[in-house]
């Protein structure tokens, strides 16, 4: 391959890793998505491709889809122990972000969302919310009609307009003083306030500090606090399985405020937080150690704040 065709491919990988990470909710998947796209493209004809942006875009979205219908994704994510992957903010899979919908279509809470959605109907309310795509060109990509295209779109939004009711876009920094609030409450065993705290219709979703074989999910402010109340009170068999005693960061995580604890410069589990009106909306607790990698990996070249609790 001449080094024009790899350049040409190499300005398009940040957005396909960007896309192919919204339809996955891995980077590791997306990631192989994105390689075996470049080995299409060096396999390809290239002369008789008119549009290479839209060629390697049509491959990308196929190959995903190819993924998210395969038996293997399909008993993962139906057995239900499948969250998505966090990513650090500024990681440039998250891609962009300059309108409420491009975020709002990478938080935790959409990407977990969108598993409910067919592939089909997933890919659609990517390339339109998140890389603003018109219906004539999703159609073209998908191999659908036009009508369809719209009718996919419709569907998908009326289910994150549903989610979009619970959450919403809330100010970073106060949606940081509710997650400090919320901690302190967690650490110090205050029910009371842990339940002030949360919105009427809150949901949790956790893989119980990666053991779990399904996720654990809880829907109801009561239920959530004690939950919450348990995992957070420190015990020396938590200590062990940790590694150490963590240190407790927050950071943003998919855009949205999320406690990382860290032992040893490795985070070692993080829970994600929707804020609405100054309340938890949502949490997301992961711990899968191979849900955190490229986290991880982000983490070691990031210079983080004070941590809100020294040693846990």
């Amino acid at each position: 391959m001449d080094s024009a065709a790899v350049d040409r491919f190499e300005a398009s990988r940040g957005r396909l890793a960007s896309l192919a990470y919204r339809l996955l909710g891995s980077a590791a998947d997306a990631e192989d998505a994105v390689q075996d796209t470049f080995l299409r493209w060096q396999a390809a004809d290239r002369e008789r491709v008119e549009v290479p942006e839209a060629w390697l875009t049509k491959v990308a979205t196929n190959l995903c889809l190819d993924r998210l219908r395969s038996a293997q994704a399909r008993h993962e994510r139906a057995a239900g122990a499948w969250l998505p992957e966090p990513l650090l903010e500024g990681d440039p899979m998250l891609g962009p972000a300059d309108t409420f919908e491009q975020r709002e279509s990478v938080s935790l809470a959409v990407l977990t969302l969108l598993e409910r959605l067919s592939p089909v109907e997933r890919a659609v309310y990517v390339l339109r919310e998140a890389f603003s795509y018109g219906h004539a060109e999703i159609a073209g990509l998908l191999d659908i009609t036009e009508s369809a295209s719209q009718q996919h779109a419709h569907r998908a939004r009326i289910r994150v307009a549903a989610e979009r009711r619970r959450g919403g876009e809330a100010d970073p920094v106060s949606a940081r003083r509710v997650v400090e609030e919320f901690l302190a409450a967690a650490v110090s065993g205050r029910t009371e306030r842990l339940v002030a705290l949360l919105t009427d219709d809150v949901t949790l979703l956790s893989d119980g500090a990666g053991l779990a074989k399904r996720l654990l999910r809880y829907t109801t402010p009561e239920r959530v606090a004690s939950y919450v109340r348990a995992g957070f009170k420190p015990t020396a068999a938590k200590r062990r399985l940790a590694g150490g005693s963590p240190a407790m960061h927050i950071a943003l995580v998919n855009g949205s405020p999320a406690v990382l604890a860290v032992v040893d410069g490795r985070v070692v589990g993080a829970v994600a937080f929707g804020v609405s009106d100054g309340k938890v909306a949502s949490l997301r607790g992961i711990a899968a150690a191979d849900r955190l990698t490229r986290l991880n990996e982000a983490w070691r070249r990031h210079e983080p704040d004070a941590p809100v609790i020294d040693a846990w």
